[in-house]
């Protein structure tokens, strides 16, 4: 492959660029434009990689072909329903409702994609997500902030003063929609290292001491 690369991020979400960032890479943001309707019968996991595949090829087409394209889709899931993008204040605060004082799982779905050969790599990472028992007035107050209009699940989990989770034992980055870890494993398939220690990089930047970094680049784990 090239010896330099040009890095696409196929998403116009500026939480995933901060994390892309934290490799030191350079690269170059284009937003891709996907149907994202669930289609019947279609399980979570299968639900984030098909968006995440499909966004890395619909970006690919508008890039040089000297082009590693990075994609990523992330979706709550309740149980087995998925809570994408609330429609509307009230759509917001009956997630928020459904998921408070309650566990539920954060799936992210990457792909890297190579244009010169069309070689495509995919990671799953899955985080278990347990929410605080916050009031019915800091949903309100939350929601009238407009942040929770266009995350999944209606919440951003870096939020100070919303703060909606209780704590965390996986990946919190992937919670923010790009999991660091999971990039780097994939990158090391088509012969490519960070410019920085992404690990480190990305709990400072989280301030978050992450207890699953160290299995995700061993392959032991999906996250």
């Amino acid at each position: 492959m090239p010896d330099n690369p040009i890095f696409v991020l196929a998403s116009g979400s500026p939480r995933r660029k901060q994390l892309l960032a934290l490799g030191n890479w350079e690269f170059t943001v284009t937003a891709s434009d996907v149907d994202e309707s669930q289609k019947p019968g279609e399980l979570p996991k299968d639900y984030v990689l098909r968006l995440a595949r499909e966004k890395t090829i619909v970006v690919s087409e508008k890039v040089d072909l000297n082009s590693i394209v990075i994609g990523a889709d992330t979706t709550v899931v309740d149980k087995a329903e998925i809570l994408g993008k609330p429609k509307d204040k009230q759509d917001a605060e009956r997630m928020l409702r459904q998921l408070r004082g309650k566990t539920h799982q954060v799936y992210t779905g990457v792909a890297i994609y190579r244009a010169n050969d069309r070689k495509m790599f995919t990671e799953l990472c899955i985080t278990d997500v347990p929410m605080r028992t916050y009031s019915d007035e800091e949903i309100s107050t939350y929601v009238r902030t407009g942040d929770p209009l266009d995350k999944a699940g209606a919440y951003a989990i870096q939020h100070t003063q919303f703060h909606p989770v209780e704590s965390m034992h996986g990946c919190y980055a992937s919670v923010m929609g790009l999991p660091m870890c999971h990039v780097v494993r994939a990158l090391r398939k088509f012969d490519t290292q960070p410019g920085a220690d992404v690990p480190r990089a990305c709990q400072l930047f989280l301030k978050y001491d992450c207890p699953v970094s160290d299995a995700i680049l061993r392959g032991e784990t999906a996250g």
